[in-house]
Parts: structure tokens; C-alpha cells; sequence
């Protein structure tokens, strides 16, 4: 076992004069093979000095390009978009308020522009990439669906992505809502389902869990279309919908009988 000696210590016999040189040469050993270690490590980065400049320079750029990007390229785009989708809202927005033809007219401007301005397609085009190029397509997909073209609602909101609490449903219930007016209720059940799990909240989950039970209950499936009445029943109680759950949860409960 090794012990420490003092500075200046001289050993009193052989056996410590062994001990002492042994554990000078080990310590050598080590310093040599770190002086080695470095040297190659020296060597290689002077063989290699050329490539490592280039790699640290193509870092830098890139990082300069997006930086660059986002505040002289995409920051504008984001302004200019946001600014030229403010008519297309407004003709969704009076579309929502009328009726009948006057309402697809004004959804058809919201699409496709008018006064000489963009519309939801228009900016979607154009303007790629964009905060506002996303939203347009979750308008552009309720759009749609408002005007019986459901393929195209089904293409739009399967392109809108968002985070957002209510959206993010909406847009996948919607999608629900376009295949089951296709008349494909097993798609629609499958979104439904998915817009209400989607997230926790007292307006869009009843919402689609009504409308998954009443696509259950119009498939034969009157297990799920009760298990969904009886979780607004008992977790929403006080939303809309939950008015709605005992004449469906009869007739979930009458097909079993």
C-alpha cells in the first residue's frame, strides 16, 4: 500500500528506495502517455485544420442563414400575410352571420378572394410556411365544409397543425364532421373519438363525445355510444350537450335489449 512522503524525505532501506522509484516510474508512465495522447491530438488537428475550418464556417453560416431568415425573410412574410388574410376573415365572418346563398357566396370570397384581395387559398399559396398560411387553412377547411366540398375540408384541416386547446379539436372534429356527410360514419367515429380525447375541456370534449355516441349508435355500437353519454353524464354535467344524453342513452341501451 502507498503512503505519502513528505517533501525531502529520504527512505531508510531498500525496500522504500524500491518503493519510491517504482512509484516515480509509474508517474512518468502517465505523464508520457498523456504528452502522447496530446501530441497525436496535435497532429491531427494540424492534418486536419483545413476540414475543421470548414466545418466551424458552415456552422456559423447556417446559423447566421436562419437567424437571418427569421427576421429579414420570415418575420416580413408573417406581417404581410397577416395583413392580406383581414379581408378573407371578414367574408367568414359575415358568411357565419347569413343564410343560404348569400352565406356560400361570402364563403366562396373567403376563399378565393375578392376587392383585390387574398383569399384563404390565395394565402396559402403564397404565403407557405406562415402562422398565417396555417390558420387560413383551418379556415379554408370550415370554408369548405360549410359549401358541401368535403374532400377539400378533409385535405385543408388534415394540413392545419396547432397546439392550441380548442383549435387543434375543432379542426379534427371537423374532419369528422366531413366523413360522416360523405357518409363514411367509421372515419367519422374515428375522429370524433380522437377530437375528444385530444384534450380536457368543457366545450370541445362533450361536444365530441356526443357526436362520437351518436356515430356509435347510428353503427350499432351501443357499448361505446353509452360509455361516451355516461362520461358527459358524470364529467360534464353542466355542458349543453349533457341536455342531450338521455334520449341518446335510450336508445344506446334499448339496442342491447
Amino acid at each position: 500500500m502507498a503512503t505519502y512522503k513528505k517533501r525531502g524525505y529520504k527512505p531508510s532501506n531498500k525496500e522504500e528506495k524500491e518503493q519510491i522509484a517504482e512509484q516515480e516510474s509509474t508517474t512518468a508512465e502517465v505523464f508520457n502517455t498523456l504528452d502522447e495522447g496530446a501530441s497525436r491530438t496535435e497532429t491531427w488537428v494540424a492534418n486536419n485544420q483545413k476540414y475543421i475550418y470548414i466545418i466551424v464556417g458552415v456552422a456559423i453560416v447556417a446559423v447566421l442563414g436562419y437567424l437571418g431568415y427569421n427576421r429579414f425573410i420570415l418575420e416580413p412574410k408573417q406581417n404581410e400575410a397577416a395583413n392580406e388574410m383581414a379581408q378573407a376573415q371578414d367574408y367568414m365572418a359575415s358568411a357565419l352571420r347569413a343564410n343560404g346563398t348569400a352565406s356560400d357566396s361570402l364563403y366562396n370570397l373567403a376563399l378565393n378572394g375578392g376587392e383585390g384581395k387574398f383569399g384563404f387559398l390565395d394565402i396559402i399559396e403564397n404565403y407557405g410556411g406562415t402562422d398565417a398560411a396555417n390558420l387560413a387553412k383551418y379556415n379554408a377547411g370550415f370554408a369548405y365544409l360549410r359549401i358541401g366540398k368535403y374532400q377539400e375540408a378533409i385535405e385543408q384541416l388534415e394540413g392545419f397543425k396547432s397546439d392550441d386547446e380548442i383549435f387543434a379539436a375543432l379542426a379534427t372534429g371537423g374532419i369528422g364532421d366531413a366523413f360522416l356527410q360523405l357518409d363514411q360514419p367509421e372515419e367519422a367515429l374515428g375522429y370524433y373519438e380522437k377530437a375528444a380525447e385530444m384534450r380536457s375541456n368543457s366545450f370541445t370534449t362533450p361536444r365530441f363525445l356526443l357526436k362520437a355516441a351518436i356515430t356509435a349508435i347510428k353503427l350499432g355500437e351501443a357499448d361505446e355510444a353509452e360509455e361516451y353519454l355516461l362520461e358527459i353524464e358524470d364529467e360534464y354535467p353542466e355542458a349543453p350537450e349533457a341536455d342531450k344524453v338521455p334520449i341518446y342513452l335510450g336508445q344506446a341501451r334499448a339496442m342491447k335489449n
